[in-house]
């Protein structure tokens, strides 16, 4: 008997979008862009590779869109109209993608009217009909659709089935992972998906019902015809409305998600049968687009699918590339897939002793800790995990077993013993230290005694390459996950997968030691890979400069912050909470006056009912879920037309926020070992290097008001100590009289002038807290690319005074006009934006045809070099900070805390005279020798028992 044949159909096009996402621009020796077609190159090379005998391929071809618009723009015009067209340096790669398939000597199947998905479900039919069985290589939901199908059999031929491969997560997709996915199997997707519509095909579905809804109703009413029938005995309610107003758009829908099955077949399956794939058209391919990488691989045999037939890789080796390799201009150096059975886990000294030489010899290693929470300046440590090449990595255990101390605990080097070993290793200078995030590293071992040096960090290398350079969120993050998908196109372990979730979720110590081993192993394997992928484009892409001057080097500061802390008063803190509990409930009854009734003002549902229903208020607008919009901007809105509720509305937001966020979540946050407060600081948590502070968020507290004076005054020095505020002065606005090159705002900061008042004087004629005031707004609002509706809301005038105000701004300082025109153009041509010590912020939305999403770019990119050159000084001024204050003979100088453009510090009252210099001269300093600036940098210095007292 013949063996069952097996098709295997990979959508194409998801491939394409995945592999230009995923890598960063590339050209080959012509001056083409080729980043995505390399992309695509390595996806497939790793389908060959994934695809095993047992049940690989006996059939496959590669399934495309022939263009933008098929069959289904005749039965609704504007099917996929939202779509923006594809990126520009994309546009040549296509006809390119098609050669690398073909390259494979692999079928390109496309028809013109036709979408990928409509050929896939033509062939998967014929296919199944014939008795094959069919995966189709996607993860795209419309496809599934056609999960489980099955032909009826005929003229004895046993019918075939369908499932799915999603290769991004290495997971088959088969009719419970559809049911898990939607709740319905997968011949009712259709009905769910038509319910619900599709806003980036702009199917228009049924407005106000999401995935959850549609869910419901196909479970409820079996499918769409059903349920459309069902909805004039509903209870009456929204839902019911526009199930019925809306039943012909819902039918519409259904038929734009549903497949079309019976296309015209351009080729016939036979010439999908697999063959041995000749090497000679992909050497050819290779060559030309200088794949030099992937080159070398096919012509040594490395995984080649040139040396098999069926897509049935040889095992790949697991000889570590050497440190030199994958320098080249390609991203990825020759590396084999990540194999976790290559993993060693340490149980005895010999054994760590024999890895801590191997890293020693290697001078690199690769290092990440386990631990039991994420909190480092809380956390026990679990184990460590080294890597020192591809495959080449470890795990060390060094408390694992249950908490009970009858427990049995699997055997382990003793933490201290271990931690005694690897202590010279960590500290050598000799030898590098890569880690992802390492500042939670360095705090952990910190703790033990351990100072971590000299380090690289590769989400920040990732940071300093690609801030900001996602479109529509697809790879925008930098952590190693998603780095490992991008980069790596590899899917970790998850830490849900190794601990579990809820109840039943386990400590890592308790994991067992091989999935413990696998899981951390892993994570200095990859961190390993991405470095060797990301280090070397620093130099290539000039990020090398932004990265070794001002990033690097902050990382081992933040984290001695992070470890310093600062003291919060309780009692103070409990005692302003219940201040505030008392000022939230009269507010409470103030509102309930206003609006004639009691309700939950914490609710936007309730809020906006009240506001625009009952109070008839206007200017309410109901988004896609039905309610009103309640935001600040429209409350501020309505405060200014003289609503009384919604000012009092704000001060109970505002008030209550700072409760919970300050008052009582600081109390939380008090380190009982330490009686002070750690915030953790993410140097990629702001897209122009700004540093954030989270858990808990010292950044956010209100800097001129009362209230933010209160809330300073409960942070404290020790005793004997003072807190000292070094703030710089308008740091924005005199960049941007240097960078802009204003000679009279220069003029005015070299003389120390009042900038705000110099611009009323210009603007106005005269000068009075009035013309001041708008003045110091006008300045600010300029810089961030402000809009005339934007600038009149602040001030409160027409739109029409406020263009007024911003024309006659550029003509009284014409470089800002200039100034906002060239960095436009800059990041129009070039894509991104930079500061003056080569900080890039990527824009891809810049040239959007969404006005909103281009316009949105456009203000971010005008204030991107200014906000982001602000950074890089503090950041610089950071770095120094230490040595200085060690050189004048001042180590009992801490500092505690970067908000902004100020840092904190805390030291003995007796050093306030000696430091106060010295932190000035660092920060007014901080530019140079890099830049030199044709304003000088002012800072304000004080010093008192609390932040407050200071500030």
């Amino acid at each position: 008997m013949e063996p069952k044949q097996h098709l295997y159909l990979v959508d194409g096009s998801a491939y394409i979008f995945r592999a230009y996402h995923r890598l960063p621009p590339l050209t080959d020796p012509e001056g083409t862009p080729v980043g995505a077609v390399y992309g695509y190159t390595t996806m497939l090379w790793k389908l060959a590779e994934d695809l095993n005998k047992a049940d690989g391929p006996t059939h496959l071809a590669v399934i495309l869109d022939a263009g933008s618009e098929s069959f289904r723009n005749e039965i609704y015009e504007d099917y996929k109209a939202n779509r923006p067209p594809p990126p520009e340096d994309l546009v040549p790669q296509f006809p390119l993608i098609r050669d690398a398939t073909r390259a494979f000597s692999l079928p390109c199947i496309e028809e013109q009217g036709f979408e990928a998905d409509d050929l896939i479900a033509s062939y998967a039919r014929e296919a199944t009909r014939r008795g094959w069985d069919v995966t189709i290589v996607s993860s795209d939901k419309d496809l599934m659709q056609l999960v489980g199908k099955c032909a009826e059999p005929h003229d004895g031929v046993e019918g075939g089935c369908i499932d799915m491969l999603d290769t991004m997560k290495n997971q088959r997709i088969d009719i419970p992972e559809v049911i898990e996915k939607f709740g319905v199997p997968p011949e009712k997707v259709g009905d769910v998906l038509a319910l619900m519509g599709d806003s980036v095909d702009n199917v228009p579905g049924v407005y106000g019902v999401g995935p959850k809804t549609a869910t419901k109703l196909i479970q409820e009413h079996g499918d769409l015809e059903t349920a459309l029938a069902a909805a004039p005995a509903m209870k009456k309610s929204k839902l019911q409305e526009r199930l019925i107003e809306q039943a012909e758009q819902a039918r519409l829908s259904k038929v734009l998600v549903t497949l079309k099955e019976d296309c015209n077949l351009p080729l016939d399956i036979d010439a999908f049968k697999l063959d041995a794939i000749p090497p000679e058209p992909l050497a050819a391919f290779l060559g030309k687009h200088g794949f030099t990488s992937l080159l070398k691989r096919l012509e040594t045999g490395t995984g080649s699918p040139a040396n098999t037939t069926q897509l049935n890789p040889a095992k790949p080796v697991t000889a570590a590339a050497g440190p030199s390799e994958g320098a080249s201009r390609q991203p990825l150096p020759d590396m084999p897939a990540v194999d976790r059975s290559a993993y060693e886990c340490i149980t005895t000294e010999a054994a760590l002793d024999q890895w801590i030489a191997r890293a020693a010899q290697a001078r690199m290693v690769a290092i990440d800790t386990e631990t039991s929470a994420l909190d480092a300046m809380r956390a026990d440590l679990a184990g460590i995990s080294m890597a020192v090449g591809p495959n080449q990595a470890c795990y060390i255990p060094l408390s694992h077993g249950g908490t009970d101390m009858f427990a049995e605990k699997p055997e382990q080097v003793a933490l201290d013993n271990a931690l005694a070993r690897l202590k010279p290793l960590l500290e050598s200078d000799a030898v590098l230290k890569v880690g992802q995030n390492i500042k939670y590293d360095l705090n952990v071992l910190a703790r033990h005694g351990i100072e971590v040096a000299p380090i690289d960090d590769t989400m920040i290398v990732s940071f300093d390459l690609d801030a900001g350079r996602s479109m529509d969120g697809i790879g925008g993050g930098h952590g190693m996950d998603e780095l490992s998908e991008r980069h790596l196109g590899h899917t970790t372990l998850t830490f849900k997968e190794i601990c579990g979730t809820g109840k039943k979720a386990i400590p890592f110590g308790e994991v067992p030691l091989d999935r413990a081993t696998e899981y951390a192993a892993e994570d200095a394997d990859v961190t390993w890979r991405l470095h060797s992928v990301l280090k070397p484009r620093l130099s290539e892409e000039g990020g090398t400069r932004i990265y070794e001057r001002v990033d690097r080097p902050l990382i081992p500061v933040v984290a001695q912050m992070e470890r310093h802390g600062i003291k919060v008063d309780r009692d103070r803190l409990a005692h302003l909470s219940s201040q505030f509990a008392e000022a939230l409930g009269a507010l409470e009854q103030e509102i309930y006056t206003c609006c004639g009734q009691e309700f939950t003002i914490g609710s936007p549902k309730q809020l906006g009912e009240i506001l625009f229903d009952k109070m008839g208020y206007k200017g309410g607008r109901k988004g896609k879920s039905g309610q009103y919009s309640t935001d600040q901007a429209v409350l501020e809105k309505l405060a200014g037309e003289g609503a009384e509720v919604a000012t009092k509305v704000l001060e109970w937001r505002q008030l209550s926020k700072l409760r919970s966020t300050y008052t009582e979540a600081l109390q939380a946050a008090i380190n009982p070992d330490t009686g002070r407060v750690h915030t953790s600081y993410s140097l990629v948590g702001a897209q122009t290097g700004r540093l954030s502070s989270t858990e808990p968020n010292l950044q956010n507290i209100p800097i001129r008001t009362e209230i933010g004076r209160e809330i300073r005054e409960c942070f404290v020095a020790e005793p004997g100590n003072v807190l000292l505020s070094a703030d710089y002065s308008q740091i924005e606005l005199r960049l941007a009289a240097h960078m802009a090159d204003v000679p009279s705002l220069k003029e005015a900061f070299a003389k120390g002038e009042d900038i705000h008042a110099r611009t009323a004087t210009e603007m106005f004629g005269t000068v009075d807290r009035d013309t001041r005031g708008r003045a110091k707004t006008i300045n600010f609002a300029i810089l961030y690319g402000i809009s005339r509706w934007g600038l009149a809301g602040r001030l409160g005038v027409d739109p029409d005074e406020a263009q007024a105000m911003i024309d006659r701004y550029f003509e009284r300082f014409p470089g800002i006009q200039r100034y906002i025109h060239e960095t436009l153009e800059q990041v129009r041509e070039r894509g991104y934006s930079e500061t003056l010590f080569g900080r890039k912020t990527w824009f891809p939305r810049i040239n959007s045809k969404n006005g909103a999403e281009r316009q949105g770019s456009e203000r971010a990119a005008i204030n991107a070099p200014i906000q982001g050159t602000c950074a890089d000084i503090i950041k610089r001024a950071m770095a120094r900070m230490g040595p200085a204050l060690a050189e004048a003979g001042l180590p009992d100088v801490k500092m505690l805390l970067q908000v902004h453009d100020e840092l904190v510090f805390e030291l003995p009252e007796s050093d306030v005279a000696a430091a106060s210099p010295v932190i000035e001269r660092v920060m007014a300093e901080a530019a140079l020798p890099a830049v030199r600036l044709d304003v000088p940098l002012g800072v304000e210095i004080g010093s008192g028992a609390s932040w407050g007292a200071a500030h």
